[in-house]
C-alpha cells in the first residue's frame, strides 16, 4: 500500500491522471489472457514524454514495481502488475508526430491506436503493413514490446521489420535514443531492436520511427472451402512450395467457421470442414498470374474458390477473420488462445497434432490462424471454475507446445511470453539463454522494477 505522501508525488507529475480507488485498479487488475486478476497500487496516465521521466525516476527512488500498459490486449499475462506497484499507461502519449512520404516513414508516441496510424498512412498513399487483430485497440508501443505480427506478416513481416527507431527511457529516468529516420544506421548497440520484444522488461518506450511502404496497386482476395481441414492445410504447404507468397493466408476450421457465422451473419459456409482467405496484391500483372496459380493449387485440392468481386465483399471476407476470437469468446466463460507455430511446410502435421490431443483430453477447441506463416492460433473454450476440466486443459496446452517444439516450432509466433509461457521459456532456448537474459536484465534494471516475474526473470 502507497503512503499518502508517495500518491502525492505522483498527482504532482502528473495531476488529475492518476488512480487508487479500488474500483478504478480493477480496471488494469488484467490482460486479454485468462491468467489471475492481479491489482495495483497504483495508476498513472502520462500525457507528455517529461512526466514519463519524472515517474520513472520516483519509482526507481522508492522501489515501486513498474509496469508499462497501453491498451492491455496482450494474450500472454505480459501486462498483468504481479507485485503490485505502478501501471504507467501509455494511452495519454497519443500523437502521430510526423508522416513522411518522401523518405516514407512515420514518428509515432507509444499511445497510438495501431489502426489510427494504419489509416493516417493510407490517406497520404502508404501502407504500414503490421495489422494484428486486436489493431482497432492496441498500440503501437505494445505491438513493439510484444513484435506483433498479423494477418499480412506472411508477406509484409512483423513490427520489429518496420522498427527504425525508438526513444526510451531506462529505469534510472534516462533518455535512450537508438536508431532513427535513414535507412542504413550504426551508432552503436541496436537498441530498437532489443526493445522488439522486450515485453516492457528494459525500459519505458515512448517514441518509435517506423517505416511505411508504398500501396499495392492491386489485389485479389479469395474465399475457398474445403471438405476436409487437412486438404486445407496441405494447399497452405503447397502454395508456399510454388514459391508463392500471398499477402494473407488464413486459414479457419470447422468449429470457428461455424462459431463466427452464428455471431456475425457473414454468410461463411457453415457445412465446410475448413476454408483459407487467400489475398494476392502487388502490380496488376503480378497479381493475375499469382491469382491463377493459387487458384489452381487450391482446385487441385478439392477447393472451392470464391473470389471477392468488389471491396465491400472483401471486407467482408477479412472481417469474418477478423471476428474469430471474438466469436469464440461468446461461447464459454474462459478462453484460452494459443500460439503454437512452426515452419510452413509442416502446418498439416501441426494442425493434425492439434486435433489428436483435442480428442485426447476432450476439449471444445476451434482452431484459426496465419496458416502462411506457420502460426496457428488453437483456441481452447472451458471455465476455469471447473478444475478437473482445467486439468485437461493444462496438460493439453503441455503436449501442443511439445508438439510445436517437435516440427521445429516455437511456443509463441506473436503472444509474447509474459507470465503465462514463462515456464515452457527454457524447453525452446535452453538454460544457457535464460541466463544471459537475466544478466542483460539485471543490468539494466538491478532492482528488478520493470515488469518482474515476466519471460520467468
Amino acid at each position: 500500500m502507497l503512503s499518502k505522501s508517495l500518491i502525492a508525488k505522483f498527482a504532482e507529475i502528473a495531476g488529475k491522471n492518476v488512480w487508487t480507488e479500488q474500483e478504478d485498479l480493477m480496471c488494469y487488475a488484467y490482460d486479454a489472457s485468462f491468467g489471475e486478476m492481479c491489482v495495483p497500487e497504483i495508476v498513472v496516465k502520462p500525457e507528455t514524454t517529461e512526466q514519463v521521466c519524472s515517474i520513472v525516476k520516483l519509482c526507481c527512488e522508492e522501489s515501486i514495481p513498474l509496469v508499462t500498459r497501453g491498451a492491455g490486449t496482450n494474450l500472454s499475462g505480459g501486462t498483468l502488475p504481479v507485485n503490485g506497484g505502478c501501471v504507467l499507461l501509455t494511452t495519454g502519449l497519443n500523437k502521430i508526430l510526423e508522416i513522411n512520404t518522401e523518405d516514407m516513414y512515420a514518428v509515432v508516441q507509444s499511445g497510438v491506436v495501431t489502426s489510427d496510424l494504419a489509416l493516417a498512412v493510407s490517406a497520404k498513399g502508404l501502407l504500414y503493413p503490421p495489422d494484428p487483430g486486436s489493431m482497432k485497440m492496441s498500440t503501437i508501443g505494445g505491438n513493439v514490446a510484444e513484435n506483433a505480427g498479423g494477418l499480412r506478416a506472411l508477406k509484409y513481416g512483423v513490427t520489429g521489420d518496420y522498427v527504425m527507431g525508438t526513444k526510451f527511457f531506462d529505469m534510472e529516468g534516462n533518455a535512450v535514443i537508438s536508431g532513427g529516420k535513414t535507412v542504413k544506421m550504426v551508432t552503436g548497440f541496436n537498441l530498437s531492436g532489443l526493445m522488439v520484444s522486450s515485453e516492457g522488461l528494459l525500459g519505458v518506450m515512448t517514441e518509435h520511427t517506423l517505416k511505411l511502404v508504398p500501396q499495392p496497386q492491386s489485389s485479389r482476395s479469395m474465399l475457398v472451402i474445403y471438405d476436409d481441414l487437412m486438404k486445407a492445410s496441405v494447399t497452405v504447404s503447397e502454395i508456399i512450395g510454388a514459391r508463392i507468397t500471398p499477402a494473407t493466408l488464413e486459414l479457419m476450421d470447422r468449429f470457428t467457421i461455424k462459431t463466427v457465422e452464428e455471431a456475425a451473419k457473414i454468410g461463411l459456409p457453415t457445412d465446410a470442414d475448413g476454408l483459407l482467405l487467400i489475398e494476392v496484391d502487388g502490380h496488376p500483372a503480378a497479381v493475375e498470374d499469382e491469382y491463377a496459380k493459387v487458384k489452381s493449387i487450391c482446385e487441385k485440392q478439392g477447393g472451392k474458390v470464391h473470389v471477392a468481386e468488389t471491396p465491400e465483399e472483401r471486407d467482408r471476407l477479412w472481417e469474418a477473420r477478423r471476428k474469430a476470437l471474438s466469436s469464440l469468446a461468446r461461447l464459454k466463460p474462459t478462453l484460452i488462445l494459443e500460439d503454437a507455430t512452426v515452419p510452413r511446410s509442416r502446418i498439416p502435421e501441426m494442425m493434425q497434432c492439434i486435433k489428436d490431443i483435442t480428442s485426447k483430453y476432450s476439449l471444445t477447441v476451434g482452431t484459426f490462424g496465419h496458416a502462411g506463416d506457420g502460426n496457428l492460433h488453437p483456441t481452447i473454450l472451458t471455465d476455469k471454475r471447473n478444475t478437473e476440466e482445467m486439468l485437461r486443459v493444462e496438460k493439453a496446452i503441455d503436449e501442443i507446445f511439445a508438439s510445436a517444439l517437435k516440427l521445429e516450432g516455437t511456443i509463441s509466433g506473436e503472444h509474447g511470453i509474459g507470465s503465462a509461457k514463462a515456464k515452457y521459456l527454457e524447453s525452446e532456448v535452453g538454460a544457457g539463454t535464460i541466463r544471459f537474459m537475466k544478466k542483460l536484465k539485471n543490468g539494466l534494471d538491478p532492482k528488478n522494477l520493470l515488469n518482474p516475474h515476466k519471460m520467468g526473470l
